[in-house]
């Protein structure tokens, strides 16, 4: 199996311009980086700070697009590596990699639980309820077959009340970032097939922006440990998020250099070894 690399650029709910530019900017260095050619995804519109009704609505042709586009992938044996703008685009792949993969360990690899449904929320961004809808708690129009019970929620630390209660009572399994470590996923993940999915705010602000600084994060060592520590065989899908671009206080081309980096210490499916 090889990657395919797919680039959204399309808005999904972004309330910020820098995450379509991050996205294009480090899928560009990834497919440098693998000697691939990208699949881009959507056309970019400007951000809003519209509800998540709207947010969905505008964006379903994109939501579709990175459907087919992780379907088409899977169907042909490879493994999709999606570099998005915002998490709320996994509503769409997320339940296409169910589908394939039902028994599959879910890595959310977030500072936020994103599991708020349209009665919890308080913020009515999407993104926020993103893996809630792939996991069937709230009717995205896109699907909702990831069992919640096969997610690894790994370094969240932004979590809501009533978010809380839903993942307890969903059975989510959630690792803070002080029991975020290769063993204890590992032992979670006991031999299954694994999607991972990456938020870069999972990470101690000052290494990789995102929108949403949140301290007390993953050192990225953290996450290359737990990267490294996977199977080759497991490895199913990829999605990488929520990269800000732009942010001034933290050296851009270092930053792109890191997501490489980290991606790196991903075991590479069989195809791409040298």
């Amino acid at each position: 199996m090889d990657y395919r690399l797919i680039i959204n650029q399309g808005r999904v709910a972004d309330r910020t311009d820098g995450a379509l530019v991050g996205a294009r900017k480090a899928g560009r260095a990834l497919a440098e980086h693998l000697s691939v050619e990208a699949s881009i995804i959507g056309e970019p519109s400007p951000s809003a700070q519209d509800g998540w009704r709207d947010a969905l609505d505008q964006a379903a042709d994109t939501l579709r697009g990175l459907a087919a586009e992780v379907g088409s992938a899977l169907a042909a044996g490879r493994v999709p590596l999606m570099v998005a703008n915002t998490c709320a685009a996994s509503i769409a792949t997320l339940p296409v990699a169910a589908a394939k993969y039902p028994d599959a360990v879910v890595l959310w690899i977030d500072a936020h639980g994103d599991f708020n449904t349209p009665d919890t929320t308080e913020s009515g961004y999407l993104g926020g309820m993103a893996l809630a809808g792939a996991c069937g708690l709230w009717d995205t129009g896109h699907g909702g077959a990831v069992d919640p019970r096969n997610v690894l929620l790994v370094g969240a630390r932004d979590v809501d009340a009533a978010e809380q209660a839903l993942l307890r009572d969903a059975g989510v399994t959630i690792l803070p970032p002080e029991r975020a470590t290769a063993e204890t996923v590992l032992e979670f993940v006991a031999g299954r097939q694994v999607w991972i999915h990456v938020d870069w705010d999972v990470l101690e602000p000052g290494y990789i922006p995102a929108a949403y600084k949140i301290p007390a994060g993953l050192l990225p060592r953290q996450v290359a440990a737990i990267f490294a520590a996977l199977p080759a065989k497991s490895i199913r899908g990829v999605e990488l998020a929520e990269f800000e671009a732009g942010d001034p206080d933290v050296p851009e081309a270092l930053s792109i250099e890191l997501i490489v980096e980290t991606f790196q210490h991903l075991p590479q499916p069989l195809a791409l070894r040298s």
